[in-house]
């Protein structure tokens, strides 16, 4: 006799594929309109607002810019696990467990139109899950609830088959057509009127594994708070200037480029970058003065604080006193040579030398406003991050790699250092198990507010070591040794390796 195919098994099965099939046309319609609505991505970036700030830099010093895909991993294994208990329930009351189904895609309408900026239509990626959702699982319930026969057991595997190759085929469509969408749209930048001149040749050949003088794009570190990538048209794209100003206005993109474009040399670092992390990258970039766009607004004598927000309403305050001090703040339009990447604020952003990006780095930019801190908050503010945080001059060693094992014999250790906003990297020094300070040799400097790279030839003698690294800037303060975290200004302390020499 053939073995009976479970019941059980089948009602639980068939929650997780209804689900699947009702979250792959909620994707699709949302790929179609605001992939930012695909109901996934609405509970996850939910989630991320309402995490815990500690919780947050614990993600990402654990799994990096994977801490995304972890997110919504998790969000979609919660999904589908709920989805388990409504197929068993749909077992002996289908209604009841395609009501269920259609409640949990519910939740994700309703937090679709409590996100910042979300119209009405919103939700409707989600309540397309809801129907979809439902209506496929009390399809499914109608198969044989005991399979006893081949031909009976056949129509089992045949009806959720289907639907599982139908949830995948439309998931993949949404997801083609988000990946299409995302694609750099072509716009013609204007030459700088104040160009940056040539590029230093770095190190990259004299010291082979040492990071490059300037980061390639596509390796460019990207970390903020969005699940998705913002599709925006730069055709129908502005710019609002308004606040505590005596002129406020509106740019166009095109009105963006007709202005006077700086081409600067720059290295970002995010807040989140532990003592020695990833987080950091060298570009040239090309834009707008942010002083040119203050001047033509007239600020006032109240405001304090640039409040700039994203195309999603996601806020960052940056402190107007150094915005405007002197130093080359920009509404930036270019990076490395052609127009702004999708994934790093096309088509304008804004980037403010020497401050972490949570304070001066607003991608998807769309509103400048002059205000003050106590009348306005901005996204990070309200989590208890610092509201004046200048980047902390650091060293970091990328040669020879934590815990390598090493010959015996002459060892290059190189790495990068930074340290804006004090006149620049005047000298790397090196320390070997705790010995004296030696100094580094530095590569060529790309400007003050640019990283620079360093090496230092050491004759490695057998045994375990202890490298340590420190910059000392222009005005000649060395690198505190001091630990701290992230949290809530940046960390601090020396980056500090171990290797091991010879056998």
């Amino acid at each position: 006799m053939a073995r009976p195919w479970s019941s059980t098994l089948t009602t639980a099965l068939a929650g997780p594929l209804a689900a699947a099939a009702g979250l792959a046309v909620g994707h699709l319609l949302a790929a179609l309109t605001s992939p930012a609505t695909s109901p996934v991505l609405v509970v996850g970036s939910t989630v991320i607002d309402r995490t815990p700030t500690p919780v947050k830099e614990w993600a990402i010093a654990r799994f990096g810019t994977d801490d995304k895909a972890f997110l919504v991993g998790s969000v979609l294994a919660v999904v589908l696990l709920a989805a388990v208990g409504a197929g068993l329930l749909a077992r002996r009351r289908p209604v009841h467990g395609a009501a269920a189904l259609a409640t949990l895609a519910c939740v994700a309408a309703v937090l679709a139109l409590l996100r910042p900026a979300a119209g009405p239509a919103a939700v409707l990626p989600s309540l397309a899950a809801a129907v979809v959702a439902a209506g496929v699982l009390l399809q499914l319930t109608r198969l044989p609830a005991t399979a006893r026969d081949g031909s009976a057991r056949r129509a089992v595997l045949l009806g959720m088959g289907m639907v599982a190759l139908g949830a995948a085929g439309v998931g993949e469509a949404g997801r083609r057509t988000i990946a299409r969408r995302q694609r750099s749209e072509t716009v013609a930048l204007p030459a700088p009127t104040e160009p940056a001149g040539p590029f230093p040749a770095g190190l990259d050949r004299v010291v082979p594994g040492i990071t490059p003088l300037r980061t390639p794009t596509r390796e460019f570190y990207r970390v903020d708070t969005r699940l998705d990538v913002p599709v925006i048209d730069s055709a129908g794209w502005t710019l609002r200037v308004d606040g505590d100003v005596r002129r406020p206005f509106t740019l166009t993109f095109d009105d963006l480029l007709a202005m006077p474009l700086i081409e600067r040399d720059i290295t970002l670092t995010c807040v989140s970058n532990s003592v020695g992390g990833p987080y950091a990258g060298g570009a040239r970039w090309l834009g707008v003065r942010l002083t040119e766009l203050l001047d033509r607004a007239g600020v006032g004598d109240r405001a304090d604080q640039i409040l700039s927000t994203d195309v999603a309403a996601m806020t960052i305050s940056t402190p107007l006193a150094l915005a405007a001090d002197g130093r080359d703040a920009m509404v930036a339009v270019g990076m490395n040579g052609a127009p702004l990447p999708r994934e790093h604020g096309f088509p304008a952003r804004l980037l403010v030398p020497g401050l972490y990006g949570f304070i001066s780095a607003t991608k998807w930019l769309t509103r400048l406003t002059l205000t003050t801190y106590a009348d306005q908050s901005a996204y990070w503010t309200d989590r208890g991050w610092a509201t004046d945080a200048p980047i902390k001059i650091a060293s970091r060693i990328d040669i020879p790699r934590p815990l390598a094992r090493l010959d015996v014999g002459e060892v290059v250790i190189g790495g990068v250092a930074w340290a804006q906003g004090a006149g620049g990297v005047a000298r790397v020094e090196v320390s070997i198990d705790g010995g004296a300070w030696q100094p580094a040799r530095l590569g060529p400097t790309a400007g003050d507010a640019y990283w620079r790279q360093w090496f230092l030839r050491w004759n490695a003698g057998p045994g375990p070591h202890t490298l340590s690294t420190r910059v000392v800037d222009a005005q000649g303060h060395a690198q505190t040794p001091v630990r701290a975290n992230p949290f809530p200004a940046g960390a601090s302390g020396l980056h500090t390796i171990d290797v091991t020499v010879g056998s």
